[in-house]
């Protein structure tokens, strides 16, 4: 992987940790990620004029995608209501490369590699500690560990549908466009229902930080498709489990969440546990 890739796969990590963290420092989760979402379908209304439709085969995963997106967002407002940035993150993604490698185990019969296992055991050993430390310190809530964990459920769900969606699509940004577009008014719906008029104030107040979130996810997920055009996936996949790293800095630095170094080497290793099992 060339240096240039290699920052730039660095660069998308880095939003995505982003745009977790305007969820989590914001004073309604749910309305605000509703809002990141619908930025999202703005920026992809416009760009979707300049991309191919995807293929139809792929239509019944485009279908599959879009609800389970609408679960993975919903699940991803209510973990970071009463949990921290450094806690819930690691937890959602990190979790979820190990859960892919027991799931495939006992579904499929496809047992990992020695270098898959160990990262499943260090992913293990992370959450763990991970856990005990919030324990210490009296910032453990179920709650939030419960959402987390079923969001990590969800991500590998949603991944092996955009995984066969996506190739059959013949165009997997065009895919991904789609999946935002057809997500955020669902989505919208929910939130009118829930909340009436609250949505619009929130929509006019909140619009800008709507957008720069949407900026942020839809960047992410396509400079990562980007990456893998130009390098290794396994690689690009690899890499960009470094978000659980940027996701404790910036929990820590803009958030003034208290990080222990405990806490720090459990996120270490949950991010060196998800790089081993794409790797090996």
């Amino acid at each position: 992987m060339s240096l240039d890739v290699m920052a730039i796969v660095l660069f998308a990590a880095a939003l995505h940790a982003a745009w977790n963290a305007l969820v989590r420092a914001s004073a309604d989760k749910f309305l605000d990620t509703v809002l990141i979402v619908l930025g999202a379908g703005v920026w992809t209304a416009a760009l979707l004029p300049l991309m191919p439709t995807p293929a139809v085969e792929s239509w019944p995963y485009l279908a599959a995608s879009v609800l389970i997106h609408v679960a993975y967002f919903v699940l991803v407002a209510v973990s970071y209501r009463s949990g921290e940035l450094s806690f819930v993150y690691p937890l959602m993604r990190g979790s979820a490369p190990a859960l892919t490698a027991v799931a495939g185990l006992l579904l499929i019969n496809e047992s990992p590699s020695p270098g898959g296992w160990a990262g499943v055991v260090l992913i293990s050993c992370g959450v763990l500690i991970l856990a005990g430390d919030s324990l210490r310190s009296g910032t453990f809530r179920a709650a939030s560990a419960a959402f987390a964990l079923t969001n990590a459920g969800v991500i590998v769900i949603y991944t092996l549908i955009d995984g066969q969606g996506a190739r059959l699509s013949g165009h997997a940004i065009s895919y991904t466009g789609w999946m935002f577009l057809l997500t955020a008014p669902l989505l919208l719906a929910i939130a009118a229902v829930g909340q009436g008029r609250g949505i619009v104030h929130r929509i006019r107040s909140g619009w800008r930080m709507g957008l720069l979130g949407g900026a942020c996810t839809l960047a992410s997920y396509g400079l990562a498709l980007w990456a893998m055009t130009r390098a290794p996936i396994a690689l690009v996949a690899a890499l960009r489990e470094t978000s659980v790293v940027f996701a404790a800095i910036i929990a820590a630095s803009f958030l003034k969440e208290p990080i222990t170094r405990i806490r720090y080497v459990s996120i270490i290793a949950v991010c060196a546990g998800a790089i081993a099992i794409k790797l090996f």
